[in-house]
């Protein structure tokens, strides 16, 4: 009894962060403030009431339209909200309430802000991933995770020259180093490797069907991040079972 209703809380914590990591997601792209003025309606502009804000049920209740005109409210805001609400109850199964938790959990959330803006914008912005490496590095081995940022970060800085070299064009962003040395944090090494591995597998297909256009890259790594750290052990064996058998 006592577990359930310590994961209802978290999930609640978590859709609530969601809320406002929705306003994150549409409002630092455009230079705005994410502090003021208060939430409104992107298409009459009138300022939302509490209870237009309700995490998830008031899109349910509207019915995924704003309650003064009409307007349909894209169904972005609740899937960001369960998806920040599913982390942190991932998270907390993961590790338990330990000290470290929700700081690794606000950086999985501004990974899922970076996802959000970069398949909308093709940008990354460096506020929010310079702010998801610094706390990545906060960890019970603060040396050791500054020490798997800095060799992540530098080791895809020399293989993007690289790269751009041979390829005769830009092979990666900036953003991208900066999120793999929040990576190297979060996971330490081989991890490291093998999320990165994944993450090009995730790519593939998404890469193959954008034909000439560009693709995010991002959201494959964050991707990758998550499901590596969350099943760290079984990822592990998967991979020695590859190698020796």
């Amino acid at each position: 009894m006592a577990e359930s209703v310590i994961v209802i809380f978290i999930f609640i914590f978590g859709i609530v962060i969601g809320s406002f990591l929705n306003v994150v997601i549409y409002r630092i792209p455009k230079g705005e403030s994410i502090a003021y003025p208060a939430s409104k309606c992107q298409s009459c502009q009138t300022p939302l009431k509490w209870y237009h804000n309700i995490p998830i049920f008031s899109w349910l209740f509207l019915r995924g339209k704003c309650g003064f005109c009409s307007e349909k409210i894209s169904i972005q805001y609740p899937l960001i909200e369960l998806t920040t609400g599913l982390i942190a109850v991932s998270l907390y199964y993961k590790l338990g309430l330990v000290w470290y938790m929700p700081i690794v959990f606000v950086v999985f959330t501004l990974l899922l802000a970076l996802v959000m803006i970069d398949f909308k914008y093709m940008a990354v912005p460096d506020n929010l991933n310079l702010l998801a490496l610094a706390l990545a590095v906060v960890s019970p081995n603060v040396l050791g995770s500054l020490h798997d940022a800095l060799l992540a970060a530098g080791g895809l800085t020399l293989l993007r020259y690289y790269l751009s070299f041979f390829l005769n064009k830009e092979a990666m962003g900036e953003g991208d180093i900066i999120v793999a040395g929040t990576m190297g944090a979060l996971l330490g090494f081989p991890l490291f490797f093998y999320a990165l591995f994944l993450s090009a597998i995730l790519a593939i297909v998404p890469s193959l069907m954008a034909k000439d256009r560009a693709v995010p890259f991002v959201p494959f790594l964050a991707m990758a991040t998550f499901i590596v750290y969350i099943f760290d052990t079984q990822v592990s064996s998967l991979v020695d079972s590859i190698i020796y058998g």
